[in-house]
Formats: structure tokens, sequence, C-alpha cells
């Protein structure tokens, strides 16, 4: 008994329900699935209760009257098309659908207008995973992200909600798909409006157009189906380093038509050309001369732009910024953006070139040197610099002098003399020149005492014979003093007449010699002497005085009888 009643059991669960159900409700009814015209009999809350004719009244919610989030609009006597779902439900009503009597006609409309290719209008009311949704007058459709627009959009929030056309691309009324394009709809109308603008485009022409789309090099203005570039450089007079300084993408925009190529259609476009060009009369405006306050808007390696005017700049070159910082990058001198005073160098308004200085609006410090401190003046100063040629002493801020090596000491050699200075220390020298042209300002400080050696400069003399001593012997002559104060040098060729007697090592340090001065260097206060022109000098005289060569007498009679008389008038 059991056993049957489990079987039976069994075979009621293996019953198909739905059909079950389907023949206790009466769903085989002939009106199932079909579209139906009713009256709107009253509203509640949430339905309509709808009269279609049959044996019981239905109902349908309010929602499906109109779209999320407005109002429907449906009164009592209104007549309005439904979609019956069931016949009767378990409560004994009929089952409506607005929504889905929507959907049925709609598809029918536009599986026509799919067959034809034609155009439909629909709204985008969703965002989904890989695209869109969109309202087609009651059918679902998908709107890909790829199909939104002809370039991408980053924003899509303006285009929600706004009723416009679009393509149907595919159809499949058994899975309830629909694909359609925006895209497809753009590009027709984009290529319609832009073989009506090129046919009637010329260069000279003034159009309005949106920016598109912003480069480093410039911006892409939509002229209504065509594109045009709008060069950075002309987008305005006044200097541009990047076009999102002057354009967002979106803004409406006033353009000249520049150039047009036909054959690649090309199209360059301009704004500033549809203001006043600032460089006309601009050497009129800025002569050469005048000074004038600008803004510095660009820094480079070789100098930096200052705008003298919305439109006009000029360039301030990296070698007239300052008098004394040389070899500096501008901006270490300049700030962008800084209000600075400069002088007009030069204008060149073919080139549309200023030529600009920074360093002319203040006072030369070399002039004012030389104005303020005459040449043998004394001044003083830190050394800042040892070099192997010399010191140099700052005598300012921004200057610095220079004292040669050799205008250290009147004795010592230049590099013995550097030895007793250490950078740091403070010094006086006396101004010796001032070159403001080549701005160079030499000192000395040797100069602050009186030369030693000038007496003795001034007494001697070319041709002069002079009693020296050797102070050095070195293997390519001797060194030697005059008067103690003066250094001289007596070169090997130049210490005898004889070759086998020019040896410097038959000298010693601390002898005294005759010689004959052949130059004076006053300047290095050196001397450049002989012994053997002394020589020469001294045969020539006792040639002339005691005999001649043509009478015979060899030179050693000669100087014999020379000796001898001078010995004679020693006696007497």
């Amino acid at each position: 008994m059991a056993s049957a009643t489990t079987q039976t059991a069994d075979h009621f669960r293996g019953e198909d329900f739905a059909t079950l159900l389907d023949e206790t409700l009466g769903r085989d009814t002939g009106f199932d699935g079909s579209v139906v015209r009713g009256r709107v009999v009253r509203l509640t809350d949430d339905y309509a209760i709808v009269d279609v004719g049959l044996k019981s009244e239905g109902r349908v919610a309010l929602r499906e009257f109109a779209p999320q989030g407005v109002k429907p609009e449906v009164k009592p006597g209104d007549i309005v098309e439904l979609y019956v779902e069931r016949y009767e439900d378990r409560d004994g009503s009929i089952v409506l659908s607005r929504e889905k009597a929507r959907r049925e006609e709609a598809w029918t409309s536009l599986e026509k207008a799919f067959e034809a290719n034609h155009r439909v209008n629909g709204t985008i009311y969703g965002r989904v995973k890989g695209g869109f949704t969109v309202d087609l007058g009651g059918a679902m459709a998908f709107l890909p992200g790829s199909q939104v627009d002809i370039r991408p959009v980053r924003d899509v929030s303006p285009l929600m909600g706004v009723p416009q056309p679009f393509q149907i691309l595919k159809m499949d009324r058994a899975r309830g798909n629909i694909v359609v394009s925006r895209r497809a709809v753009l590009e027709e109308t984009r290529a319609e409006q832009r073989s009506e603008l090129i046919q009637g485009l010329t260069e000279g022409m003034i159009l309005d157009g949106v920016v598109k789309n912003i480069t480093d090099y410039g911006a892409f203005v939509d002229l209504g189906g065509v594109d045009g570039l709008l060069h950075v450089t002309d987008i305005a007079w006044k200097r541009i380093n990047h076009p999102s300084e002057a354009l967002q993408i979106g803004q409406p925009v006033r353009v000249q038509v520049i150039r047009f190529n036909p054959e690649t259609q090309r199209i360059s476009l301009g704004m500033k050309q549809l203001e006043a060009d600032p460089w006309e009369n601009v050497a009129l405006k800025y002569p050469p001369g005048a000074r004038f306050t600008g803004r510095v808007t660009n820094i480079t390696d070789y100098g930096a732009f200052v705008e003298l005017e919305p439109g006009v700049e000029g360039l301030v070159h990296v070698s007239e910024m300052s008098w004394t910082k040389k070899n500096v990058h501008p901006g270490k001198i300049v700030a962008t953006s800084q209000e600075v005073d400069v002088m007009v160098l030069d204008v060149d308004s073919a080139k549309r070139r200023i030529s600009l200085g920074l360093k002319q609006v203040q006072r030369n410090p070399w002039e004012q040197f030389a104005e303020e401190h005459k040449v043998g003046s004394t001044v003083e100063g830190e050394i800042r610099n040892i070099t192997e040629f010399g010191l140099f002493i700052g005598l300012s801020a921004d200057i610095d002098g220079m004292v040669h090596m050799s205008d250290l000491s009147w004795d010592e050699p230049g590099e013995e003399a550097m030895k007793h200075y250490e950078k740091g220390q403070v010094v006086k020298a006396k101004v010796l020149d001032v070159d403001v042209e080549k701005e160079r300002i030499s000192l000395g400080i040797k100069q602050l005492q009186e030369d030693p050696a000038a007496d003795a400069l001034a007494s001697v003399q070319k041709g002069s014979i002079v009693t020296c001593t050797v102070t050095a012997v070195q293997t390519n002559g001797i060194e030697v003093k005059v008067d103690d104060v003066l250094t001289g040098f007596i070169r090997r060729a130049e210490l005898a007449r004889d070759k086998a007697e020019q040896r410097p090592e038959r000298f010693a340090v601390g002898e005294r010699v005759d010689a004959k001065i052949i130059s004076v260097d006053r300047a290095a206060r050196k001397l450049a002497l002989t012994i053997k022109g002394r020589e020469v000098e001294e045969d020539k005289q006792a040639i002339n005085e005691y005999g001649s060569a043509d009478s015979g007498a060899s030179l050693g009679d000669i100087l014999g009888a020379a000796i001898r008389r001078r010995n004679t008038d020693g006696e007497d």
C-alpha cells in the first residue's frame, strides 16, 4: 500500500507543473499573446483598470505608461493598446502589459526601417557593460561604446535622455536583440556636410567651428563635417607655449582659412588673423635707445623673451643681460613672469624681431670705476682668486682687477713674489689702466713703492761700458748685476772675441767684468751685454790710435806699442 502511494506521489511530481497550472487557470483561450485595444476605466495609486471587452477587466501598472522618472499621462476614457499576457490569473483577472504592446508595435516598425535601411529615433537611457541601452519607442537596443561617436567621447552624460537618430546594425527578433549605431549617422551626415563645405571653401573665408582635439602643436577645429588645423602660432599674436592655455575642447571659435589644399583637403586655420596686427608701426613705438618695462614670458639657453605688449615680444640675448655675470644661464638672472626694465637695441619689423638689453638700463660698472678711480690712484680689496699669471682683487660686488705677477715686486721674480699672497687676503694696489671696452682693470702692487732701479735705468744707455758682477753661471751664458739693482745677461757667444774663450765656466760667481750694453729693456729692468763687443771696440780704438792695418804692422805689434807708450806716459 505504501509502495503504491509513493508511486502515485512520484508520478504527480513528474507532471509538468506549468501545464497543470495553465489548465487550471484557463490559459489556452486564444487571446493570450495578442494585442487588443481597451478603454481606461479608472486609476488607482499604482494601476490603471482597463476594459478590453472580455469577461473581466484587466489592470496595467502605471509605470508602463511613461519612461522611468516621468509622470504617466493617462486618464480615464483613454483608448490604449495592450498586450494580453494571461487571459485569467488566480484572481480571475486579465493580465495586461502596455510595455509589451509598445514593444510589439515597435518591433514591427523597426523591422520595416531595418529592411529599408532607414534611420530610427531613440533615446540613450542607461549604461551597461561595453556600451549603452537605447529606447527605440518601446524596443530596447544595445549601443556599443565604439558606435557612440566618430571620436572617443569622455563624457556621454550630455547625450543621455536626448532623442536622436540611430542606424540599426543588427536585429534578431527571436532573441530580442537589436544593435544600433549613432556613429554611422554622424559619419553619413559628416560626409554630406564635408562635401558641401569643401566645394565652397576658399582661402580667407571666415568660419565658425568647435575645438575637437588639442595637441602640443595646435588644435583641430570641427568646421561642420571637416576638420582644420589651428597651429599654436596662429592662435594669438602673443606667445602661447601650449594651445590649452587659450583653448578648451568643445569651445566655439571663429577662425579664418589661411591655406587650403584641394588635393589633400588639408585646411590651415588662424584666429590671430582676425585681430589687428600689433607689429604694425612697431618701429615707431619702440625706437632704439628707448626704455620700457616688460614681462618675461619665456627663458631659453640663449636668452629671455620679454613681452612689451600683447603680441609684441623682444629677445634679451644672454650677452646683454648683465655687465658682470658671464656664462651664466638666463634663468639665474631673471624669472618667468618677472617685470623687468629693458632698452631697445634694434628693431627688425620685417622679421618681427626686437633686440633688447637688460644691462643697458644699469650703470656700466667699468665706466663707473673709471670715473671714480683715475689711473695712478690707490685701491684696496680682497684677493678673490690666484692664478698662474697673477692675482684677482675684488674692487666691488661685481668687478675685479688683476695684478700681473710681474707687477708684484721690483726685486723678486713673479713666481716667487706670488708665494707671499693667499686667497682672502686684503691688499692695496695702484690703478695702472682701465679698459672699459675690454672690461679690464690692471693693478700693480710694486708700483706703490719707488722703483729702486729708476736712477740706474736713467743713467745707462745702449753702447755704454759698465762694470758687472757675476751672479750666476749657466750653460748658455752668465747672469750679472749692474749697480747692484739692474739684472743683465751675457750670452755664450758674447763672452769673448775668441771662440775658445767663449766658455761660461771660466767665470766665477762674484767676479767683476767689464761689458758693453747691447740693449735696455726698461719695462722689464733688464740689460743685454757683451764682452766680445767691448773687446772688438777696444781693438778698433787701438788701431785708430797706434797704427793702421794697411801699414803692415800686426795687431800684436800695435798693441805692444800701445802698452809701452802707456807705461812711458806713466813714468813721466
